[in-house]
């Protein structure tokens, strides 16, 4: 057959022959319009990106003239537009009977003997280089398709594993034909494109194995709160098709764009998927390809290793940078990533601008909060940093998606693109299956609808009637709550806002909420506590991994193997999830300081970790006992305090991160004060190396009366007005007794932070506060300005609210 074609008579000049197909080599980023903007994306990497290393395999495509040729020739132009003549998108019955319609006229024309020969000449220069009948993947590039307004992520087929010339020709046909898809045809139609000034290209490019490796999808943009510091990479096992079409979670990196490019390794987040599937090619049966059962000890690893994971990064930065120059604006990428199992090399397969995130307004912040909490349901990636509402609406099959009601919530085991004519009229979307970067996320975030993804068993959870309130403003753990909860939406204007002399910081706890916080305007992070990230990411007590082969607690035992399945040396473990915890604040707010509290738990918060009532003593009083500065040289928990220092070494050495400056609590004596520096230097935290400064609370009535001696041993202090105002006023403030008697305002605290400000400023040193009561009430952060305080961190919900009132204050002096 090959002979024949290359060797059939055509009816086109040279000069148009040569139009039909172009090798990948010969076309770039200007010749969307040829090739489409897969196709020409690929061209422009070949071209310009492989010289600095960025690998992509090597193929042809056909071009927008070809389609064309192939519609005209066979004169099937008029029958399309008849076809579509009445078309109506909200009618799924008539969707789907157009798109059929046009499908089998497009698939019962045959291609021109001499497209038919184009193809063929190109796929043979193709296995005279890798082989006879070499495998190739198959791809629909429509010419506007990858625009940064508007992605059409997988609204066209793509055949991955074909042999043969007969194969690729067929795989192009259905190719050509899927322009057509009720998808395509439903974006389309929303986006508002021309279904016929749109013209198709095939791209036909050599296979990658990553059926026998790994593979996935990458952003050089944080997808939900559009951070633009950070690559998000997700990653899973076989070919790549499972994690853009969302049957599969995967795992998913977080790399630090800014600390990478100086030569730091800041992977700050590792989050591993479940991986249960994965699609390799199907060398029996009839299918190109199938899916087949992951061993649960692949899940249980990372599908990459670090070094990949940041070879990857480093890619995405390369990408996004030649991108951002030949457009003249700053332009994040969404690119597809595969590595081969046979020479075990990474390759870029694709490459379009993210369509999002970029287009946004950033003069606006936009806020979802929730009024009240409820009953959670499940869980799951959130997608869209928004609340939707609304009865559930169960389907498992998508040819029932003409059951669905607009304003439900649509819940199914994944969301592909072929759900895409109903998801614009869906309240929320939750789902079983899928990651963040999946072709139905990035559809379902161009809509501005909210969805969770990756639940595992929202559909049989959930049941149809069932009224539900999905929220995705809480951090990237979405939540489905029982019941239709009340909240409200803030849009707050950020142009025009004062600045103030005070510093206005931040206080945070939870990692998963920081990239988000960055809109809001901050000079910093006042205090990252380290206590949430061990409560709800480590879970165990320091010691118990340390000594987890004298750990009585079977239970324990039980729990901390499973949590530490990837682990072998189980205090690892600790220090990866602290490290990558405080990474994340950091990243978030890199280069402004971020002032990271080291552990303050009490012995009976400690003992509730799991393992933690083997090391722990039982305390009388733990408010004021053994706390803070007193347990990190100490014998008994001194191992416990090395770890956290080993996490805090990695940011600041490994990652890059030198804006975190380290905070000591409950430091009762300047001589402790210089026990503890010494235990950190000891693990290599020593103060003035690499920039380290370390602060030190101020919450003691002590830490106020030798201010001066305090001075001498710390760069800064931070007002903790909480343990302040409890012994100044020698209360409980957790007891209801005296819970009356607990006021910040008292003149006995405000005495005693007048002094505490006065002092430390004298010797030169700065002072802030991370306290609850600047945020409760106005006066008391006007006081705090008037004694010259130099920084107020706030929680972020009041932090807008306190600039204005800083800027009052500052006004009047």
């Amino acid at each position: 057959m090959l002979d024949t074609l290359l060797n059939s008579a055509t009816s086109l000049s040279a000069a148009q022959e040569e139009a039909l197909v172009l090798h990948l080599k010969n076309v770039g980023i200007a010749d969307i319009p040829l090739v489409g903007g897969k196709n020409a994306s690929l061209g422009e990497m070949i071209q310009q990106l492989r010289r600095k290393g960025v690998k992509v395999p090597t193929g042809f495509a056909t071009t927008a003239f070809a389609y064309r040729y192939f519609i005209s020739a066979a004169g099937i132009e008029t029958q399309l537009r008849e076809i579509f003549a009445d078309l109506n998108v909200e009618d799924v019955q008539n969707l789907r009977q157009c798109g059929k319609k046009a499908r089998m006229l497009m698939l019962q024309t045959p291609f021109p003997p001499d497209l038919q020969a184009a193809i063929a000449q190109s796929y043979q220069n193709l296995c005279e280089e890798y082989g006879a009948d070499t495998d190739v993947a198959v791809r629909s590039s429509a010419t506007a398709e990858d625009l940064p307004d508007a992605s059409f992520a997988g609204q066209q087929e793509t055949y991955l594993n074909v042999h043969g010339l007969q194969a690729v020709l067929e795989a192009c046909h259905k190719c050509f034909a899927s322009i057509f898809t009720d998808r395509a045809i439903s974006y389309r139609q929303i986006k508002g494109f021309d279904h016929f000034n749109i013209a198709l290209s095939v791209g036909v490019q050599k296979m990658v194995r990553s059926d026998l490796a790994v593979s996935g999808v990458m952003f050089s943009i944080d997808t939900e709160t559009g951070f633009k510091d950070a690559a998000l990479i997700t990653a899973a096992y076989g070919l790549g098709e499972n994690v853009v079409q969302g049957a599969v979670n995967p795992d998913e990196y977080l790399v630090f764009k800014p600390t990478l490019k100086q030569g730091y390794r800041p992977i700050i987040q590792k989050r591993l998927g479940t991986k249960e599937i994965k699609m390799v090619y199907d060398q029996e049966g009839l299918k190109l390809t199938k899916n087949i059962s992951v061993p649960t000890t692949e899940r249980n690893q990372y599908a990459l290793n670090d070094e990949e994971i940041l070879q990857l990064a480093n890619w995405a930065c390369i990408i996004e940078e030649h991108y951002s120059q030949v457009r003249g604006t700053y332009t994040p990428m969404d690119i597809e990533w595969a590595k081969d199992g046979l020479t075990n090399e990474l390759f870029i397969v694709q490459a379009r601008p993210e369509t999002v995130q970029s287009q946004k307004t950033k003069n606006v912040l936009k806020q979802y909060q929730l009024k009240d909490k409820g009953e959670v349901l499940l869980t799951g990636r959130s997608v869209g940093e928004m609340i939707g509402q609304g009865k559930a609406r169960v389907i498992l099959d998508v040819r029932q998606i003409n059951q669905f009601q607009p304003g439900e919530v649509l819940v199914t085991n994944r969301t592909d693109p072929d759900w895409e004519p109903i998801m614009k009229r869906a309240s929320a979307i939750v789902t079983n299956s899928g990651g963040r970067t999946c072709h139905a996320a990035i559809i379902a975030r161009e809509m501005g609808i909210p969805a969770i993804v990756g639940s595992g068993n929202a559909t049989t959870v959930l049941k149809t009637g069932q009224e539900i309130t999905v929220s995705c403003a809480e951090g990237e753990t979405g939540k489905v709550y029982q019941g239709l909860l009340p909240y409200e939406v803030q849009e707050l204007p950020l142009e025009k806002l004062p600045r103030t002399r005070t510093q206005i910081m931040m206080n945070l706890a939870n990692p998963e909420e920081a990239l988000g916080l960055t809109a809001i305007p901050n000079d910093g992070v006042g205090l990252a506590r380290m206590e949430f990230i061990i409560n709800n990411h480590i879970k165990a007590h320091p010691l118990a991994l340390i000594h987890f082969d004298q750990l009585e607690d079977e239970l324990a035992r039980y729990k901390i193997t499973e949590l530490t399945a990837q682990y072998e040396d189980k205090t690892k473990f600790f220090v990866d999830k602290l490290a990558q915890g405080i990474g994340t604040i950091a990243a978030a707010f890199y280069p402004k300081p971020v002032i990271v509290r080291l552990s303050d738990f009490k012995s009976n918060e400690y003992a509730n970790l799991l393992g933690g009532k083997q090391f722990e003593p039982k305390e009388e009083n733990p408010m004021i006992g053994w706390r803070g500065a007193s347990r990190y040289y100490d014998p008994r928990y001194s191992e416990g305090f090395a770890l956290e220092c080993q996490a805090m070494k990695r940011v600041r050495d490994e990652m890059g991160l030198t804006n975190v400056i380290l905070m000591i609590p409950f430091c009762r004596t300047p001589q402790e004060g210089r026990r503890v520096l010494a235990e950190m230097a000891q693990h290599g935290l020593v103060r003035g190396v690499n920039g380290l400064q370390v602060y030190v609370m101020c919450e003691l009535p002590s830490n106020v009366q030798l201010a001066d001696e305090f001075s001498e041993i710390f760069d800064g202090f931070s007002i903790g007005s909480n343990d302040l105002t409890q012994l100044t006023l020698g209360l409980d403030r957790d007891s209801e007794l005296v819970a009356h008697l607990f006021d910040e305002r008292d003149e006995a605290v405000t005495r005693t932070i007048a002094n505490a400000i006065a002092t430390v400023k004298q010797y030169g040193r700065k002072i802030g506060i991370c306290g609850q009561a600047p945020s409760d009430y106005p006066e008391f952060a006007r006081f705090l300005v008037e004694q010259g305080i130099d920084s107020i961190s706030l929680n972020p919900d009041s932090v807008l609210k306190t600039l204005l009132e800083i800027a009052k204050a500052e006004e009047k002096e």
